[in-house]
């Protein structure tokens, strides 16, 4: 059996879009260094609405934003500024602390435009988790394209090909285009591995993938992914963790007691600020969205 298992997401609607979150989740926690994965859109945010994460902070993982359509502007406490879109890989290391703010361009507020993407979190190995933040953007990624099928490589190596982002755990990490009629193997070096259906339609060893669920793949195969009609696939995974991680609202760690200190430092006002974006801030909440121990 190719699927070992599917994860349905749990969805929350912002109004202007949706956001489908399939992990952390009672089934599983991780795929890989995977710990957080969220599919957002598509839609059209209105004219006078915009995307507007205030600035929050993060401890113990490293966050990958990816958009398939849009533009967001980030900001963190490095004093890092970076508008992201289509084709760049933005990857926030936030080891021992990091605070950012996700927002729409402010030239694009007053029209309608487009949002469609992915936000995935990676929790970072033993022996990194408190390493110092980082920051790095990515638009030289690796390209593999037969005509049928096409995948961007975001992270690792796959298909022969190596992308540049930093691995802190080994990772695999691709879009995958399929045009109609195509097809492509899907390699087994990882330890873990899942895909995402996030467009039109796919199947893997002809098992029809479902919309916007996570598809857990049995170790050690190689497995087809194949469609009649055209569509996009998200494909993630790589080293297994051997220590479980904890996750709290915006924090992960092996120790809950790392993850409380990021709690009494947020509510204290020990982290650092956003430079450009310090008039607002999201607060502790008191029962988070996310969270692994339920």
């Amino acid at each position: 059996m190719t699927i070992v298992a599917t994860i349905l997401p749990v969805t929350h609607d912002l109004g202007a879009f949706q956001v489908r979150r399939v992990l952390p989740n009672p089934q599983r926690v991780m795929v890989g260094p995977f710990i957080f994965v969220d599919e957002f859109g598509p839609a059209i945010i209105p004219a006078g609405q915009a995307m507007d994460v205030r600035p929050h902070p993060h401890i113990g993982l490293a966050t990958v934003t990816w958009l398939f359509e849009g533009a967001i502007d980030h900001r963190d406490s490095l004093g890092n500024f970076a508008t992201i879109r289509p084709g760049q890989v933005n990857l926030m290391t936030a080891g021992q602390g990091i605070v950012h703010s996700e927002r729409g361009l402010t030239a694009e507020r007053e029209n309608a435009k487009p949002i469609y993407g992915m936000q995935t979190w990676l929790a970072l190995p033993d022996g990194q988790e408190d390493i110092a933040p980082a920051f790095e953007s990515h638009a030289d990624l690796p390209l593999v394209d037969d005509g049928s099928a096409s995948a961007r490589i975001m992270m690792g190596s796959l298909w022969g090909r190596t992308s540049p982002t930093t691995q802190h755990a080994a990772t695999i990490y691709a879009e995958i285009i399929l045009a109609p009629g195509g097809s492509i193997p899907i390699d087994d070096e990882a330890d873990e591995r899942a895909v995402m259906l996030v467009g039109g339609e796919a199947s893997i060893d002809g098992v029809y993938l479902e919309l916007f669920a996570l598809s857990v793949l049995a170790p050690g195969m190689v497995a087809k992914l194949k469609t009649s009609t055209g569509g996009r696939v998200i494909l993630l995974g790589g080293e297994a963790f051997a220590t479980p991680r904890h996750v709290w609202w915006n924090f992960v760690h092996s120790a809950r007691e790392r993850i409380n200190q990021a709690k009494r430092d947020w509510t204290e006002g020990r982290f650092p600020l956003v430079p450009g974006d310090i008039d607002d801030f999201i607060p502790l909440p008191q029962r988070p969205l996310t969270s692994s121990d339920r």
